[in-house]
């Protein structure tokens, strides 16, 4: 005879059942269903041609990881105009060269990059409800501070070499330039990480250069502080990544945190930003990766984005 269980006992064992079943699901399946997100922006002035842009973000890469591997590999088969990688590529000091071999395709084409606290750092074990628990409390992930003292480290010098050596450009609290196949030069404005106090903006403070064809902010993770100063400074469009979408979202709510201080409706897409009576474009990719100690995904697949720039109206 089947044993009954009590009510009692009935609905706590139910509960359990749904989570072990969706922690499995967003872990086993959600976590490797890669996705490409296409977006359009009218930014570019009159006259110029369509652009495509191709940003990849968060990686976090974990030794082993083959599909994910491959599936970068395949973006190349987009014939983008320029790539923009906005960071957090590593989750393991072991994985360089498996990021340079996913990303190796797409060293082809003209690029650009800044990093994240995680292309420093080794993540560490901590419990994920603190990042809950962190937005109740009004902090926000590591809370814009340097890691603790015996953080890991990332040997990121060779990640940055290569990247450096196929032609990407670094924006780490600097300018730079993309000269495009068509002839059309993108004139380059990034950040080092705000995430834990890296970013420089009075080395870059200004505005754009005006005697490219189009300007283009680049930070990873999108704090107020930055985007108001991009905003202000009049940059069209500003890309980022870092927020991984919310990485677990509530169906029909959305997303619960943004592990900064971004609000949880702009975690991942194409918004506004407004700073000084002046409007920004914000992008912000949900990436395509999660850290190896939470590697989880619900309702939030995992991604890349072909941005296709358009004239403005």
């Amino acid at each position: 005879m089947r044993a009954r269980y009590p009510l009692s006992l009935r609905i706590p064992l139910g509960v359990t059942a749904v989570g072990a079943a969706c922690l499995a699901y967003s872990a086993g399946i959600e976590a490797r269903s890669f996705r490409l997100r296409r977006v359009t922006v009218p930014v570019l002035p009159r006259g110029m041609r369509p652009l495509r842009v191709l940003q990849v973000s968060d990686i976090h890469m974990v030794g082993g990881q083959r599909k994910k591997q491959r599936w970068l590999q395949s973006l190349a088969g987009l014939r983008p105009d320029f790539v923009i990688n906005t960071g957090d590529n590593l989750s393991d000091p072991e994985a360089v060269p498996e990021v340079l071999d996913a990303l190796g395709p797409l060293m082809e084409f003209p690029g650009a990059y800044v990093f994240g606290s995680n292309d420093y750092y080794g993540p560490r074990l901590r419990n994920p409800a603190r990042y809950l628990m962190e937005k109740a409390s009004g902090r926000h992930g590591l809370n814009g501070n340097p890691p603790v003292v015996g953080a890991v480290h990332n040997p990121w010098e060779g990640m940055r070499d290569a990247f450096d050596s196929a032609g990407w450009v670094g924006l780490s609290n600097t300018r730079g330039r993309i000269k495009l196949d068509g002839g059309e030069e993108i004139a380059l404005t990034g950040l080092d990480d705000p995430h834990i106090k890296r970013d420089r903006y009075d080395e870059v403070a200004g505005g754009p250069e005006h005697d490219a064809d189009f300007p283009l902010a680049v930070v990873h993770a999108p704090y107020l502080r930055v985007l108001d100063a991009f905003a202000a400074d009049r940059y069209p469009l500003i890309l980022a990544g870092h927020t991984h979408g919310g990485q677990l979202r509530v169906p029909f709510y959305g997303a619960l945190v943004t592990n900064c201080d971004l609000d949880t409706d702009r975690a991942r897409g194409l918004s506004h930003h407004e700073a000084d009576g002046h409007r920004s474009y914000l992008h912000v990719s949900a990436g395509c990766g999660a850290n190896r100690y939470t590697p989880f995904r619900f309702a939030c697949p995992p991604e890349a984005t072909l941005l296709t720039l358009i004239e403005r109206p």
